[in-house]
């Protein structure tokens, strides 16, 4: 016996609903011809009407939706569907005003139930493109509890995932990512077009939280999958967020991306979401400059966009009920006036009330940039200030250091006009007050270290099995749900204790003593200078010729490495020539200039992320020197006040470290209380950072680019990766990471560097010893061996280290970071 029209129905219903409408068209042609019920064609028409506005013939497909609608003597139930999936495509066409009233008339006229649910569910999603976002919230949820008391776990975690996307146009990115985290691997079970979408939306999330890159992996991911399975709409909302995501760091790529989006929008026949890739489309020309979109560079007068132009494109999105796009397009454009000095006499820069968090502060940069174009230097910096402050009220709320380090893109160009203006002033004090605004942004919200997480670390335990079957364990999909539960884990629990004020430049000079200077290199974006501070006096030094810095860093990494691969044999000296020569041209153009106002005191260092990679121990200027490496003068003058005397000493040796257990043992002879874990398996090295004052880590490491949190240090049993030093209660004073490559670090936003050292100092470490490239086995044996005998008769670790590198004539790229003195 064949199945009925009803069940043939509902099996096309559920398969829409998963994508894959080419076998519910099927079925819907047999449940057509085995029933003359009325009410059951018209229902088979309106999900044939459904496809065909998922496959983007949106003519089509209220045309079918109408011709239903009017069939005679339809029952109000049915009548209520139809109404429903006529709000449905009028929404996916952009036409909001008739999507709400189908919407409303059909949710009005049905009972709870599922039918309702999902109606509820679309009405959400006009709520969000209008933003009215506690009307979307309120639909969203009671669909969610609907479907949960129904027992349908995906159609909940559908709702719930829609719940995250409303918490991230609220700016509330934690919660977003916990919603979505917890509803992704529902969605992608059951069904790819579910995969896509859910991943589509976490990557918005990743992309206001300022990861970038991983942002626009995913967007990119999914508007293939969405192009392979035939969904237009969703394709071209993927490349919108795409092309939104590179206005900042590729404009050039973004315009075209942007222009792609707005075709697709067009031929869909969404005039709505057309005019707002066209948006998009506009900033990316605005902020791409002097450059086409074939990358060559262009006169001023081809590609200054006609204002007439712009102010019709605004219009156009206000009209479209976007005051948001409008205001951010507009903003753009009197940002890309000023910075040519065409600033209006009057004109008030407003945001509307909702503004997200980047728009606003977009609009204290158009302030700030108008005040320099009219030479009132003071006025702009008290613009960005103003700014960075709003940035600082937003993000005081996340303890995460992923998260801290990753948000302040949303105040790079605020920062970058502060420091030009600061720089331009002349005056040490304001110099010193905007290095270290840039330095400590980062730096100033001090985490409330999270509870102990035992589910965290069982995910964290099946992560190291991943990435022990190969370098292919980060496109695992299983490793990729691990990581995401990580990040968002840390992301939650990760709470804010107190904000860290800054020092200002008078109560530097006053903690000083005559044998301590501070040097504060500053990139304007222009140019390099140095802060020279000491007790007595205070000098701004122009470095000369940024080019010429410039162009000796990208080297800097391979002499480093292959000084330390190749320390025998006839090749030795050349590569050790070639380092020294550019190491010495580095330290003549950074530090000769301001060697006389230092002298021979001991040296606290700040550095932004221009300089990272530099090893200044190595330097000529620098060796044998009590130098640290501080993230900020600030956060240095603060932990000086918690300096401790060491008295034990934890010793921990990894797998495939040649002279491993010879440095271990060496430094730990110099202690009366010195613990050895050889070899060291994960656990016993956490317990051991809880026991003792200095921790000292002898393994292979490995830094992670792309995500610094799963950086780690290679041991018997894994990696030890970021997330797993969240998990120890009390961190030592001091670490030493005898590893290579842990000291690296990725710069985010043109300050912050992040990596396993940073990762040790934001759990609580005051200071951390370690190097940002290899080092050859014999350097690190004897140099850290010796290092040891400093820090247990209770020297600072700055100083235990200049003595060794003294005593043993090693120039290694070992330097102390945070408060080493």
């Amino acid at each position: 016996m064949g199945r009925s029209a009803e069940a043939l129905h509902h099996d096309a219903v559920d398969l829409t609903n998963r994508g894959r409408f080419g076998q519910a068209q099927h079925l819907l042609a047999r449940a057509d011809a085995l029933t003359d019920d009325r009410d059951l064609r018209a229902r088979i028409a309106g999900t044939q009407a459904l496809i065909h506005a998922r496959s983007g013939d949106l003519v089509r497909a209220e045309s079918v939706a109408l011709a239903a609608w009017e069939t005679a003597g339809l029952s109000d139930g049915t009548m209520a569907i139809l109404a429903g999936q006529l709000g449905s495509i009028a929404e996916r066409a952009g036409r909001l005003d008739d999507a709400d009233r189908w919407l409303t008339r059909a949710i009005d006229a049905l009972d709870d139930g599922v039918a309702r649910a999902n109606l509820l569910v679309n009405r959400g999603v006009v709520g969000i493109e209008r933003r009215d976002l506690a009307r979307a919230a309120a639909d969203t949820r009671a669909a969610a509890e609907i479907y949960a008391a129904e027992g349908l776990d995906v159609d909940a975690a559908e709702a719930r995932h829609n719940l995250g996307y409303i918490d991230l146009l609220r700016g509330d990115v934690v919660a977003a990512l916990a919603e979505m985290t917890r509803a992704h691997p529902v969605l992608a079970r059951a069904s790819k077009a579910g995969a896509a979408i859910s991943a589509l939306d976490r990557a918005e999330v990743l992309r206001d939280a300022g990861l970038l890159r991983e942002a626009e992996e995913l967007f990119s991911d999914a508007a293939d999958a969405l192009a392979t399975m035939r969904m237009p709409k969703e394709r071209a909302e993927a490349e919108f967020a795409l092309a939104t995501s590179l206005l900042r760091n590729d404009p050039v790529r973004a315009r075209r991306i942007a222009a792609s989006a707005a075709r697709r929008f067009r031929r869909a026949r969404n005039e709505r979401w057309a005019v707002r890739a066209e948006g998009i489309e506009m900033r990316a020309r605005l902020a791409a400059g002097a450059v086409s979109t074939r990358g060559e560079r262009v006169p001023e007068s081809a590609r200054s966009p006609r204002p007439e132009a712009v102010a019709a494109l605004v219009d156009a999105l206000r009209g479209h009920g976007m005051p948001v796009d409008a205001t951010a397009l507009r903003l753009a454009h009197e940002l890309w006036l000023a910075r040519r000095g065409r600033v209006p006499a009057v004109r008030t820069v407003r945001t509307p009330a909702n503004a997200p968090m980047d728009l606003r502060l977009l609009a204290h940069e158009v302030r700030a940039v108008r005040a320099a174009a009219r030479n009132r230097p003071a006025q702009a910096r008290r613009h960005a200030r103003a700014g960075l402050e709003e940035l600082l009220g937003w993000q005081r709320r996340f303890g995460s250091l992923d998260l801290q380090t990753s948000v302040v893109w949303m105040g790079h160009g605020l920062m970058g006009e502060g420091l030009r203006s600061a720089v331009g002033s002349g005056r040490p004090d304001v110099v010193f007050e905007w290095s270290e605004r840039a330095r400590h942004l980062t730096l100033q919200v001090a985490p409330l270290r999270p509870p102990p997480d035992p589910e965290l670390a069982a995910e964290l335990a099946e992560l190291r099995m991943l990435r022990a079957d190969g370098d292919a364990w980060m496109s695992d999909p299983r490793a990729t749900e691990l990581r995401n539960r990580a990040r968002q884990r840390q992301w939650s629990e990760t709470g804010s204790a107190q904000v860290h004020g800054r020092a200002t430049l008078d109560e530097v000079q006053g903690a000083l003593d005559d044998a301590t200077a501070v040097i504060s290199f500053v990139y304007s974006g222009e140019g390099l200078s140095a802060l020279v501070v000491t007790a007595r006096r205070v000098s701004l030094v122009a470095l000369g010729d940024w080019s010429d810095v410039r162009a000796l860093l990208p080297g800097l990494r391979s002499d480093l490495d292959m000084a330390a691969a190749v320390q025998h044999g006839p090749l030795a000296a050349v590569v050790r020539r070639s380092l020294d020569e550019r190491v010495g041209a580095l330290s003549a153009r950074l530090l000769d200039p301001i060697l006389p106002a230092i002298g021979d005191r001991r040296l606290v260092l700040t550095a932004p992320g221009v300089l990272n990679g530099i090893p200044w121990a190595m330097m000529p200027a620098l060796h044998t020197r009590v130098l640290t490496v501080a993230g900020s003068v600030s956060r240095w003058l603060q932990a000086g006040r918690d300096l401790v005397v060491p008295s034990a000493a934890g010793f921990a040796v990894g797998p495939r470290v040649p002279r491993g257990a010879e440095e271990a043992r060496t430094a730990a002879a110099s202690w009366r209380d010195g613990q050895l874990l050889d070899p060291a398996a994960i656990a016993g090295v956490t317990g051991l950072a809880e026991r003792v004052d200095v921790l000292h880590v002898a393994a292979h490491g490995r830094h992670a680019a792309d995500n610094p949190m799963f950086s780690g240090l290679e041991l018997a049993d894994g990696t030890l990766f970021g997330y797993d030093i969240d998990l120890i209660e009390r961190v030592p004073g001091t670490v030493v990471l005898s590893a290579c490559e842990v000291g690296r670090s990725s710069v985010r936003w043109g300050e912050e560097a992040v990596g396993m050292t940073r990762i040790w100092l934001h759990a609580g470490a005051r200071c951390v010893i370690a190097a940002p490239v290899v080092v050859a086995d014999d350097d690190a044996c004897e140099l850290l061996g010796g290092l040891h005998a400093g820090l247990a008769s209770g020297e600072p670790p700055a100083v235990a280290l200049a003595e060794a590198a003294r005593r043993t004539g090693i120039r290694a790229p070992f330097q102390v970071h945070g408060a080493g003195f």
